[in-house]
């Protein structure tokens, strides 16, 4: 990164934590829910340029960045306009090991800058035109579709298929070139197996050294059900301990439940987390086709109930919602003040699947 791009991602640093301590700021909705509004085929993902390629690549939404490149600029545009005040890249697959389904793993760094620029180069154009709201960038970082903490075979517990050093390095071309693409920060999101959160912060702290500046890191797990818990065993609180190390930015959760499923581990983490907190749920849970039906006002209001009960410090939506969510809960966490992050005082605090503290 040059001088110039430095000096102005620090000014950008700067503005972001400045406005996230005076109002709830909102994240944008789903990508690949607006995505598949343009029933796309197989040759529109494919492009001129992979048109011989040898898989099939329909349902890589993340190849859109490098061959569908206006539709993926238009999704930001909606969103910016809606009220986002920060937009997710369109990487959430742009890891080798996730694009390794479609043979396309040469290709991951390119996807990261590609899909860092498109999101960049919209939110400077929504700052140009309207200065007194000016819009920001988050690097989005999948979990992969692998898992280091649980055995895919279930008839040998103890085999993996992913080691901790191929997740790492498969993170760290991803994180290189969401900083190239000019990230503003760095989402690590969906986190449903911690151990592949702690090798993506190891990368990041890996990336960090080598450009000798840092960017503000989120991180987001995901409940897959009712037990409170991620897919590799932890409760919230658990999660918080094994993460907050990376001392990010916000810590929160995302996906996998509506907002009223989500609202206790919301709180769960709002009361132990010493950081800012960012929660974006589903629109609700899918129905029997796997669609989200829940109507913009409805997951508007769960959330501005959250606000007023402060709990958060940024909002958004994650599978099934739309510009439409998003203008909704940028009106309805509007003017409410945002969550103060609580004093935690200094303990010993560990974590297995659940949380541990010594009382002093």
């Amino acid at each position: 990164m040059n001088r110039d791009r430095r000096i102005e991602a620090l000014r950008r640093i700067e503005a972001l934590k400045h406005l996230i301590k005076q109002r709830i700021l909102v994240l944008d909705g789903a990508m690949g829910t607006m995505i598949q509004r343009h029933r796309l085929d197989e040759g529109a993902y494919r492009g001129d340029r992979f048109a011989n390629w040898a898989r099939d690549v329909k349902g890589n939404n993340d190849l859109l960045n490098l061959t569908q490149a206006s539709i993926i600029s238009e999704i930001h545009r909606q969103y910016f306009e809606a009220g986002a005040d920060i937009a997710e890249t369109n990487t959430f697959n742009s890891t080798s090991i996730a694009q390794s389904d479609y043979g396309m793993e040469e290709f991951a760094r390119e996807l990261n800058v590609a899909g860092a620029r498109l999101a960049r180069e919209a939110a400077d154009a929504w700052t140009r035109k309207h200065p007194d709201r000016p819009c920001f960038v988050a690097g989005a970082i999948g979990p992969t579709n692998r898992t280091a903490s649980i055995s895919p075979d279930v008839n040998d517990p103890g085999f993996r298929n992913v080691t901790f050093d191929e997740l790492k390095d498969s993170y760290r071309v991803a994180v290189e070139g969401l900083i190239e693409g000019g990230a503003d920060l760095l989402l690590l999101e969906t986190v449903f197996d911690t151990l592949n959160a702690k090798a993506a912060l190891f990368a990041i702290d890996e990336v960090f050294e080598g450009h000798g500046m840092r960017l503000p890191v989120m991180v987001s797990g995901t409940i897959t059900d009712l037990s409170g818990r991620n897919l590799s065993g932890q409760t919230a609180e658990a999660f918080w301990n094994s993460v907050s190390h990376a001392e990010p930015l916000t810590v929160g959760l995302n996906c996998a439940m509506g907002p009223e499923q989500l609202r206790p581990y919301v709180a769960e983490l709002s009361r132990v987390a010493d950081t800012y907190l960012c929660a974006y749920p589903n629109a609700g849970l899918p129905n029997e086709f796997g669609e989200y039906e829940q109507p913009p006002e409805v997951t508007a209001g769960h959330i501005r109930e959250w606000a007023e009960s402060g709990l958060v410090n940024i909002v958004g939506g994650c599978c099934g919602t739309t510009p439409e969510h998003i203008r909704a809960i940028a009106r309805a966490v509007a003017g409410i003040a945002p969550r103060q992050i609580p004093r935690v005082p200094r303990r010993l605090r560990l974590s297995g699947l659940e949380a541990f503290e010594l009382a002093s």
